[in-house]
């Protein structure tokens, strides 16, 4: 039985639509942070912000649900999961809703 959820998971925040309400950061504070513009963005392994537009990093596997979560409780929708094998998103406003 092959398992989708071992698939390496990948996450952005599009800013234009980041509300600020920092749900995100709640959720997964090891992933999401404010920066000085009051906006959520991503962070990598390293904890160094990525602030480039559409910038991508991977979901720990330990935060995998509280990532996912914050994507479907974010009230701006502007938190995208994708698969990393297909670019399929999986959470956000674009996923195939069930």
């Amino acid at each position: 039985m092959t398992e989708v959820a071992t698939d390496q998971l990948q996450v952005w925040v599009d800013q234009e639509l980041c509300t600020g309400d920092g749900l995100c950061v709640q959720y997964a504070p090891e992933v999401f942070e404010f920066d000085v513009d009051g906006l959520a963005y991503v962070k990598a392994a390293d904890g160094e912000l990525r602030l480039a537009p559409g910038s991508r990093v991977d979901v720990p596997e330990h935060l995998r649900l509280e990532v996912i979560d914050s994507a479907k409780e974010c009230p701006g929708e502007c938190i995208h999961v994708v698969r990393g094998s297909d670019d399929v998103e999986v959470a956000g406003p674009d996923a195939a809703s069930d």
